[in-house]
């Protein structure tokens, strides 16, 4: 009763438009009423006790450090040493793609961010030479979604935060998964692109490639002080947001100087107020959180899922199953909020790994990011290239299967996640 109760209320209210924090506030009151202790101090209380928390102020500093890097011309030296590295091979201008999404993954954290400054400046070079483009933005979308998946993704901290796993250990794990996207991708654009007449663009001679990544030094040096810093023990994940977010600005500001004082204003208050955004969902998750544990839900949960218990990858293949159908319609965050501690409990009970179940568990909600009818990262790409969203939905088809193959992979070979973890860990 309690769990049609919640999965009820929390849809309705989706269905009639609320915002979903609101949603996720109207969730925990409805079962205070059915438990009958509604106390509407213990709903300010959570709301309060959810935005207080030291691991989830990285949020908004590596949201600011995306901010500045796609400002101040850490995100375009990025992009210019792909085109100079592999520009000019057959197919390059999407070896490129890839391999610029995969290095600004490692710097910002967010995949629409990602997507938007990869869309761009890269489809309009694409289309140029010869690519459509629907083609070209399903690739920078599905290339995008890797910041959800490699450190510092802003996605795996709210699962550490929402289900008290390790971020540091999500971060380490994060790594190799999203290597491996970025190879199957490299594998698809290969095969649906071999036989079109693309012109690649003009080999850059030595010097220039070495002009090139001098420029990018400084850009390029970020996740290496993450990583590094991180793995030593040097900071925790909230301080390396920090660390990102100064060391953007002195890079923007002092080295660049692209991005002048007077334009600071501007980049500080959109990432306040996305920050804003993603602060009061998870203010309002902890709201129903804490009436999911208090009600008994996620015994619940672990009773249902119970004839799965000795298959773990049964159970895996239920989960990334569920997240999938969700994520056609539903964004990544409140994926996070509202499935992570009504699955998370299920999971550990069957001797599942939190940490390897975290990496799997965002994978699935990144494809859900590019999955119609919704798709948030689909709707950026569109947006931004001025093209129709169904061009973009039958460009994106072969490299969506491509992440849907790897994640299948990470599913069936749980070693691809905790072999390479537990290897960085030491």
């Amino acid at each position: 009763m309690t769990l049609a109760l919640f999965v009820v209320v929390l849809f309705a209210g989706l269905a009639i438009g609320l915002p979903v924090a609101y949603a996720l506030i109207l969730t925990g009151v409805a079962l205070m009423y059915q438990l009958d202790f509604f106390d509407a101090q213990i709903v300010a209380q959570n709301l309060l006790n959810g935005a207080d928390s030291f691991p989830l102020m990285a949020v908004p500093f590596f949201m600011l450090a995306g901010a500045i890097m796609n400002a101040g011309g850490l995100s375009r030296r990025i992009v210019n040493l792909a085109l100079a590295l592999v520009g000019h091979i057959r197919g390059g201008l999407g070896y490129v793609t890839i391999l610029a999404a995969s290095i600004l993954a490692s710097l910002s954290g967010s995949a629409a961010a990602d997507a938007a400054a990869l869309s761009a400046l890269l489809v309009p070079m694409m289309m140029k030479a010869g690519n459509s483009r629907g083609r070209s933005g399903g690739l920078v979308a599905s290339s995008g979604i890797i910041a959800l998946v490699i450190p510092p993704s802003i996605g795996l901290i709210l699962i550490g935060v929402t289900g008290n796993i390790s971020i540091t250990g999500l971060f380490m794990a994060g790594i190799f998964p999203g290597i491996l996207m970025a190879l199957c991708l490299c594998a698809t654009w290969f095969l649906v692109s071999r036989k079109d007449d693309i012109r690649p663009l003009p080999k850059v001679p030595a010097k220039e490639v070495l002009v090139l990544l001098v420029e990018s030094f400084w850009a390029l040096l970020l996740p290496v002080i993450i990583i590094v810093g991180l793995r030593f023990g040097v900071f925790t994940p909230t301080e390396a947001g920090v660390v990102a977010a100064v060391y953007a600005l002195l890079v923007a500001t002092c080295v660049y100087r692209e991005l002048p004082l007077r334009d600071l204003y501007a980049v500080f208050l959109e990432s306040a107020k996305l920050s804003a955004m993603v602060m009061f969902l998870v203010a309002g998750a902890l709201v129903s959180g804490w009436m999911i544990t208090v009600a008994g839900l996620p015994q619940q949960v672990v009773s249902i899922v119970e004839p799965l218990k000795d298959s773990p990858t049964l159970l895996m293949l239920a989960v990334i199953g569920l997240v999938l159908v969700v994520g056609t319609a539903m964004d990544m965050i409140p994926i996070v909020l509202i499935l992570i501690p009504v699955l998370l409990p299920a999971v550990v009970a069957a001797g599942i790994d939190p940490v390897y179940f975290g990496i799997v568990f965002m994978l699935a909600c990144s494809i859900g990011l590019i999955t119609p009818p919704v798709g948030a990262v689909l709707n950026v790409v569109a947006g931004v290239t001025r093209a129709r969203m169904i061009e973009i939905i039958v460009g994106v088809w072969p490299f969506l299967a491509a992440q849907c193959i790897v994640l299948l992979s990470l599913v069936l070979f749980p070693q691809l996640v905790l072999a390479p973890y537990r290897w960085i860990m030491g």
